[in-house]
């Protein structure tokens, strides 16, 4: 019988792991018996070193998701993967008439939309070869409601993530490889840091934490999940119902 959250043997890779959700992710992952590969703009390299004192096989690379060739190139290093969790992504809290704008918006589209393409891309056609794969990827209420305080720029391309669940979920399936995302509500990491949430208003009266998003993201590559495919699973403490 197949342990329902028992990751032990498997290998998990893990971008954008140098961020508050990513390196929690990472740690969880690790507690459940998983070797995780972990990749930021920065190798992670703190991050690393505690995962292989706590005796897991884990490698931090400095990876850029933007750039598909060096995300191929990962991928091919980090050899036979059973799951790739994909927590990159940038939020500026700007407004769109700001000078410079458009440019940031086009940084926002590559790294929250071709990323998780690129790296979905990559690690799927080992998950083929091998019959099997899970891919978790982060979306947010932003792609639900057009967010909390969100700028355009990551409303869209956070729906891009939802959308793109989607899309694929019908190609990964016939393979035994499933996609699903979480869509956090606000959540209290560096890069929500200083802008006023005003959480005592949210209907459980503060913002999530990231480990609150960890275990929905361990929980979807889990064996438990393994019917579980096109999925966007809310995580906003009631704010919104989809």
């Amino acid at each position: 019988m197949v342990q329902a959250f028992n990751l032990s043997g498997q290998r998990v890779a893990i971008t954008g792991a140098g961020g508050g959700i990513g390196s929690e992710t990472a740690r969880l992952v690790a507690s459940m018996g998983a070797d995780v590969m972990v990749a930021d703009l920065e190798a992670p390299e703190p991050l690393a070193d505690y995962l292989r004192s706590q005796g897991k096989v884990s490698v931090a690379t400095a990876l850029n998701t933007t750039d598909r060739k060096a995300v191929e190139a990962w991928a091919e290093t980090c050899g036979e993967v059973d799951a790739l969790i994909d927590c990159a992504a940038i939020c500026p809290f700007d407004d769109w008439n700001d000078d410079g704008w458009d440019e940031v918006a086009e940084r926002v589209f590559n790294v929250n939309l071709q990323g998780p393409l690129n790296v979905t891309r990559a690690f799927f056609p080992g998950m083929v070869t091998r019959k099997k794969g899970s891919i978790a990827l982060v979306g947010s209420i932003a792609g639900r409601i057009g967010g909390v305080r969100a700028a355009p720029h990551y409303a869209m391309s956070k729906g891009g993530i939802h959308a793109f669940v989607h899309w694929f979920s019908r190609r990964g399936a016939p393979h035994n490889v499933t996609i699903n995302a979480v869509a956090p509500g606000p959540v209290a990491t560096p890069m929500t840091q200083g802008e006023d949430f005003q959480p005592e208003t949210f209907p459980m009266g503060r913002m999530a934490q990231a480990e609150e998003i960890a275990g929905p993201l361990a929980f979807l590559i889990s064996p438990s999940a393994s019917y579980i495919n096109g999925a966007v699973l809310d995580i906003n403490g009631a704010m919104h119902f989809s």
